[in-house]
């Protein structure tokens, strides 16, 4: 993507902006779609939205994939029970997405699952319709984790990070 062109989308772009592509509404569903998915495994999701990148991140020729990483540390995903945390992480500016998953549950996982889930619903963003591309995520995810840590009542399934969804 042309620098000029990357730099004035993520200048233009910012938490109001989060918050217009996801309404009230939206973001409530959106919550309750992880905490039905969290009810049925031991897995944790967590939610981002970031409308665009500050100028020393520009600067530095910071990438949506960095970025999530970053974001991955600071939400605190990598620190569950089971480390089988997932992150997906929406740059608006750039319409990129990028799913990360802990150690546990990325050992359990074909090396093109997460590539091939975001390339789809990468065609859901770019069509402009943001909750039904998390949402898919959301359900797509919530399978791979029942399927390697199910809810089996025998272990405590303690909710260890919040299910809002986190508009930067």
């Amino acid at each position: 993507m042309n620098t000029l062109i990357r730099w004035l989308r993520h200048l233009w772009l910012d938490a109001a902006d989060s918050r217009r592509c996801l309404t009230r509404a939206g973001l409530q569903r959106l919550e309750e779609a992880v905490t039905r998915s969290e009810a049925r495994h031991l897995g944790e999701l967590r939610l981002c939205v970031e409308g665009g990148l500050g100028v020393p991140d520009l600067w530095r020729g910071l990438e949506a994939r960095e970025r999530a990483v970053q974001l991955f540390s600071q939400l605190r995903v990598w620190d569950t029970s089971y480390n089988n945390g997932v992150l997906i992480y929406l740059l608006l500016a750039d319409r990129r997405i990028e799913i990360l998953a802990d150690r546990g549950l990325h050992a359990r996982t074909a090396p093109d699952f997460w590539t091939t889930l975001a390339s789809r619903l990468s065609d859901t963003l770019h069509q402009g319709d943001f909750e039904s591309g998390l949402a898919l995520a959301i359900e797509e995810i919530g399978l791979l984790l029942h399927q390697h840590y199910p809810d089996d009542g025998r272990t405590h399934n303690e909710n260890e990070l919040p299910n809002a969804v986190v508009l930067l």
